[in-house]
């Protein structure tokens, strides 16, 4: 397999990139930083944005505000942003987290998990989970918020 390295950010052949995309989110149980116990396959029926950062990330750390605002306006129409920490400890994580205020879902994510979701090389990466469970979108790098959130929209708006 051959990675390319552009800007920092190693980018995965496109062929890894789109195995996951209209297929089912592999499924995983973690406990978030508060120790509730976070459960991807429980959330069907909702539409999930589930983002990979850390906590040394600076775009990531500008796309989090803006999923916590999302969370907020959009939770009552069934959207849940879940977040995944790469970070090796919780020190920084849970700094971010208290500085940015973020009340979604934080879990810690390690090797497996990545491996789960065709490698995590790069951050920030995104998914959109639509209501069905199915992966119909991912974002390597920072997203174009606007247009994400369009997508996000749209997700909740199909019923």
């Amino acid at each position: 397999m051959v990675l390319l390295l552009i800007c920092g950010l190693f980018v995965l052949p496109l062929q890894s990139q789109t195995a996951l995309l209209h297929r089912l989110a592999p499924g995983f149980v973690r406990s978030d930083l508060n120790g509730q116990r976070v459960d991807l396959r429980a959330l069907r029926g909702k539409v999930v944005l589930l983002n990979f950062w850390a906590s040394w990330c600076g775009p990531c750390q500008v796309e989090l505000p803006a999923f916590q605002s999302w969370q907020t306006k959009y939770g009552s129409s069934g959207l849940q942003v879940i977040t995944v920490a790469m970070d090796d400890d919780t020190q920084p994580v849970t700094a971010v987290v208290k500085k940015l205020q973020l009340r979604f879902p934080v879990v810690m994510g390690d090797d497996e998990l990545g491996k789960k979701y065709g490698g995590i090389l790069g951050l920030p990466i995104t998914f959109l989970i639509a209501r069905n469970g199915i992966i119909v979108e991912r974002v390597n790098g920072a997203a174009d918020l606007s247009q994400l959130e369009m997508k996000v929209h749209s997700l909740l708006s199909d019923r």
